[in-house]
C-alpha cells in the first residue's frame, strides 16, 4: 500500500489493537506480515514488551524506508527482545515452524491470488497455543467503481481484489487448517472524495485499479467517477489448540499410540 493509504493502514491496526486487548494473550515471539514503518512494530512493541518481533517487511518499500526500519528496531533490542527480518518467497515463510506464538497480518490478504496458504503458513510457524490476528478488505470493498461504465473500460467492469474473500470463505479456510475457535467480524467504512485525481490515486493504492487502468480512466472524458468509496474491512482471529494430537497427510490423519487412552470403567 503506498504512502497515500498509509493512514488507513495505521487506523485498522489500531482497531485491531483494541480487539487484541480482550484477549489473554502474552506472546514471547510475534511475526508481523507484512509490517509497514511506523505503523506495525511500534504499537506492538508497547503492547507486548516481553515479545521478540519478526518482520517480513512491506513489498513496494523503497531501500531507504526499509533501512529506516532496521535500524529503528534495531536500537529497540534491549527494550523488546531480538528482531529479526525473515524472507518470504512463493508462498512460505523462512521460519521454522512452532517459532511463533502470534502472527499479526493488518490488510494485506486482500492482495494475495491464494489467500490460503496464509492460513496455511501461519499455522506452520505457530506454537501450541498461538494466535492468528488479521484483517483485510472484503468483496464489497471498491464497488461503486465496479459499477462505473466508461470507454476506457471498453465495456466490462472491473474485477474484485484477488484475495477479497467473503468472511465466510475465510473461516472455512481457517477451520480447515485446524485452527480452533475462529471469530470474524466486519464493518464498512466510506470515503468521500472531491477529487478524481485523488479518488483514482486511492483506487491505485488499494489494488483495485492497475497504474494503466487509472491513467486511461484519468484521460477518459466519458468517465464519471463516483465521490465515494467503500470499504469492507474483515478483521477475525484464531487459535492453534491441540496441534500435537495429530498429523495429517492428504485426507488421513495419523495419531500416534502414546496419544490414544484407554478408557476406564
Amino acid at each position: 500500500m503506498t504512502r497515500s493509504l498509509r493512514w488507513l493502514k495505521d487506523d485498522i491496526a489500531l482497531r485491531m489493537m483494541q480487539k487484541l486487548e480482550l484477549l489473554k494473550h502474552q506472546p514471547r515471539s510475534l511475526l508481523i506480515i507484512p509490517d509497514a514503518p511506523g505503523v506495525h512494530a511500534n504499537r506492538l512493541a508497547k503492547r507486548f514488551p516481553k515479545a521478540a518481533l519478526s518482520s517480513i517487511p512491506e513489498l513496494g518499500l523503497s531501500w531507504a524506508d526499509i533501512t529506516k526500519m532496521k535500524l529503528a528496531r534495531t536500537c529497540g533490542f534491549i527494550t523488546n527482545g531480538l528482531s529479526r527480518f525473515p524472507t518470504m518467497r512463493e508462498g512460505k515463510l523462512a521460519l521454522a515452524g512452532q517459532s511463533q506464538d502470534m502472527v499479526f497480518s493488518n490488510l494485506w490478504i486482500h492482495s494475495l491470488d491464494q489467500p490460503k496458504w496464509v492460513v496455511q503458513e501461519a499455522w506452520r510457524v505457530l506454537r501450541e497455543g498461538g494466535l492468528f490476528s488479521f484483517s483485510y478488505l472484503g468483496p464489497d470493498t471498491g464497488k461503486e467503481l465496479r459499477a462505473m461504465r466508461c470507454d476506457a473500460m471498453d465495456g466490462s467492469s472491473l474485477a474484485a481484489l484477488p484475495g477479497a474473500w467473503d468472511m465466510h470463505d475465510l473461516g472455512d479456510a481457517l477451520v480447515e487448517s485446524r485452527f480452533s475457535d475462529p471469530v470474524m467480524d466486519m464493518e464498512y467504512l466510506y470515503l468521500e472524495y472531491e477529487s478524481d485525481a485523488l479518488y483514482l490515486q486511492d483506487a491505485h493504492a488499494l489494488g483495485l485499479l492497475s497504474a494503466q487502468q487509472a491513467q486511461a480512466i484519468a484521460a477518459d472524458k466519458t468517465a464519471k467517477l463516483p465521490q465515494k468509496m467503500t470499504l469492507e474491512v474483515v478483521y477475525g482471529h484464531a487459535w492453534v489448540v491441540g496441534k500435537h494430537l495429530s498429523e495429517a497427510k492428504d485426507t488421513l490423519a495419523f495419531i500416534s499410540p502414546d496419544q490414544i487412552k484407554r478408557k476406564n470403567g
